[in-house]
């Protein structure tokens, strides 16, 4: 759709000048964008970063998730999903169990499984060693995305014992292929105490993924809006982000979704509005110029909006899912997963052209792996 300066007032105009040029804009830009109520001018402006980037094309992956325990050493105030093990909601699959379940994925078509959990306080190293190896062994083109930044420093403070690099390429060996946004949450410190303590900080968070990068690997990124935060911490976690991947270049899409409070200790705050969701959604795909790809994370959003969100700045609705527990443990109402056909019609529905992707957020032609397009900007990985 071409770009309508009708559309932009005149408070914006500069901002859409700058982006128009193809400029960075700057933390005060971000801050105006947030506390600006003109959404289809922000969703204008995003769009053209959008469709720069990406042109009409709008993604999916066919892709299982695997929440492969719930039980963790952590209490964080805003997760409903984390347990001890005496916990009535807790639980544990064997290594057989969750073999199974991506071996039934397999046969339904998935190219990539997608696994987090809580910090198991009695996972062995072998546990998570020969859960990578066999699910690798299903399927050597199966891509393996699983741990948050947080497992992997529990995994290296706790369980291999071993420096961040050692853990993960000890990781790499058994088969992981790239590692989960999941855990940023709000990276302000003083946010982080107050809904997440314990937890690590923002520089050990951006720093696994580092590591990570360093070693010539992917990841996505995350963001947690829409409970305590303020405008500037919202724009203070994008701005950590955006420096790590002009340091990097390792991060292939960003994931913001809002706080789901239902179930949480933090119940009492008001969920995020489906305007509010969509500004982030466009803020974010504007302030965030150096990484090619924005998710509407369905499993939030709900798919109707989801859809919408692509004329906001989103080319990507993630996957099929199949089975998610952190957002529907916390009270999310939306479906568990979704079809082919589904992804298809919304994307269609919004404008957009339909197109399977991989893990790396390269296109692939449907039922293959073969890679139609790759993105530009993942071509050369900048590693420090």
């Amino acid at each position: 759709m071409p770009f309508n300066p009708a559309l932009i007032p005149a408070p914006l105009r500069p901002i859409a000048d700058k982006v128009l040029a193809g400029k960075r804009i700057s933390d005060e830009d971000a801050g105006e964008l947030y506390r600006s109520n003109e959404l289809n001018a922000l969703g204008a402006i995003a769009n053209i970063i959008r469709e720069r980037k990406n042109g009409n094309v709008a993604t999916y992956i066919l892709n299982r998730y695997i929440n492969y325990s719930n039980i963790c050493i952590l209490s964080c105030q805003f997760c409903a999903f984390g347990a001890r093990k005496r916990d009535p909601h807790a639980f544990e699959y064997a290594l057989p169990e969750i073999v199974q379940a991506v071996r039934d994925g397999l046969e339904e078509g998935i190219t990539e499984v997608h696994m987090v959990g809580g910090l198991h306080p009695t996972l062995t190293r072998e546990w998570y060693i020969e859960l990578l190896t066999s699910l690798r062994a299903l399927d050597p083109a199966l891509k393996l995305k699983a741990f948050t930044a947080i497992e992997i420093r529990h995994l290296a403070d706790r369980v291999f014992k071993l420096p961040i690099r050692d853990t993960l390429e000890t990781l790499r060996e058994a088969g992981l292929n790239a590692i989960t946004g999941g855990g940023a949450e709000i990276f302000d410190q003083g946010i982080r105490d107050q809904i997440c303590r314990g937890k690590e900080s923002a520089d050990e968070w951006l720093d696994v993924h580092r590591t990570w990068h360093r070693m010539g690997q992917r990841s996505t990124c995350t963001m947690l809006f829409g409970h305590i935060e303020t405008i500037e911490q919202r724009v203070d976690h994008l701005r950590r982000l955006r420096e790590l991947q002009d340091e990097t270049g390792g991060f292939t899409g960003f994931v913001p979704f809002a706080f789901v409070p239902e179930t949480t200790e933090m119940a009492h705050i008001k969920p995020a509005s489906a305007f509010e969701e969509l500004r982030n959604l466009a803020v974010s795909r504007i302030y965030l110029d150096n990484i090619d790809h924005i998710t509407g994370y369905w499993v939030a959003l709900g798919l109707p909006l989801a859809a919408i969100a692509l004329n906001y700045g989103v080319d990507d609705l993630h996957g099929t899912i199949v089975v998610e527990k952190i957002f529907h443990m916390a009270g999310a109402k939306t479906p568990q997963r979704q079809y082919i056909e589904t992804l298809e019609k919304a994307i269609r529905e919004a404008g957009r052209e339909p197109m399977q992707r991989n893990t790396y957020y390269d296109r692939v032609a449907p039922g293959t792996h073969d890679i139609l397009v790759k993105p530009a900007a993942a071509r050369e990985l900048a590693c420090a």
